[in-house]
C-alpha cells in the first residue's frame, strides 16, 4: 500500500466545490483511493458523500492511500502524489 500525507488547503475544507473537484480527480485515476485523518477510519475517496461527510476541515492532515491493485507502483505513486498536490491548493478558489 502506498500512502502520502497532505494538508487540506481549501479555506472551506473538503466541502462542496473543493470536495467535488477532489473526488473527480480521484475517480479519474481509476484507483481504490482512501482518505483518513488521525482518529478516524479511512473513507472511500471516490465517494463525494463520504468525503463531504468526513468533515475534513482547513488544515487537516490527511493520509491518501491506495490499497493493493493491479496498477504498477510508479502509476500509483504518481496518482497519489498528484492528489496530494491538489489538496495542497485552495480548491475553493474557482480561478
Amino acid at each position: 500500500m502506498y500512502t502520502r500525507k497532505a494538508t487540506v488547503a481549501a479555506s472551506v475544507g473538503l466541502h462542496a466545490r473543493p470536495a467535488a473537484v477532489f473526488v473527480r480527480a480521484v475517480n479519474r485515476t481509476g484507483l481504490p483511493i482512501t482518505l483518513a485523518k488521525e482518529g478516524m477510519s479511512a473513507i472511500d475517496a471516490r465517494s463525494l458523500l463520504a468525503v463531504m461527510s468526513a468533515d475534513f476541515e482547513f488544515g487537516s492532515e490527511l493520509a491518501i492511500s491506495v490499497s493493493s491493485c493491479d496498477a504498477d507502483a510508479a502509476s500509483i505513486e504518481a496518482a497519489v502524489d498528484s492528489l496530494a498536490a491538489l489538496l495542497d491548493t485552495d480548491l475553493s478558489d474557482p480561478a
